[in-house]
């Protein structure tokens, strides 16, 4: 189980131990191709669910890779405020922190990160439950952040 961090305070941290790092231009390419990765990942979930029994441990694998699209597009999303960072705690507490706008709840983002920490690092397994829990609001957010993406990518185009 995890300790419940707040928001304002990890990110904080985050900044003064220059975890959040500067990038110096908004790389369009990258971006592009971050988005077609995350939707390879969608598509791969959509795939992976067809015909998968409640029981399964498959649902692992569900629950990292909608994690994994969600998490490439808030780095994506992010580019275009010249910050990335490796570590997802604090991409997730820079995006709560200056995107309130967005309406993004930062216990999801722990919730969900825990999850996936608890799958990739200490043997837990994600349940049907477990996924369903995390679905609509996990879709809701992609499909958020994709919007987002794509009106910043038209912008920049222009």
């Amino acid at each position: 189980m995890y300790k419940e961090s707040k928001q304002n305070e990890i990110f904080a941290k985050c900044c003064s131990d220059g975890i959040i790092e500067p990038i110096h231009e908004i790389e369009i390419d990258l971006i592009e191709t971050s988005l077609k990765i995350s939707e390879g990942d969608l598509e791969s979930v959509n795939l992976l669910k067809k015909g998968l029994e409640i029981n399964s441990n498959g649902w692992s694998s569900i629950y990292k890779l909608h994690y994994d699209a969600l998490r490439e597009l808030i780095d994506s999303f992010l580019r275009f405020d010249l910050v990335k960072s490796s570590n997802h705690k604090c991409l997730f507490a820079y995006l709560c922190e200056k995107h309130p706008e967005l309406e993004l709840d930062w216990n999801f983002f722990e919730k969900i990160r825990t999850k996936r920490n608890g799958i990739n690092y200490r043997g837990e397994i994600a349940t049907y439950e477990d996924w369903k829990a995390i679905e609509l609001q996990a879709n809701l957010y992609i499909n958020t952040l994709k919007k987002e993406i794509e009106k910043k990518l038209k912008k920049n185009k222009e």
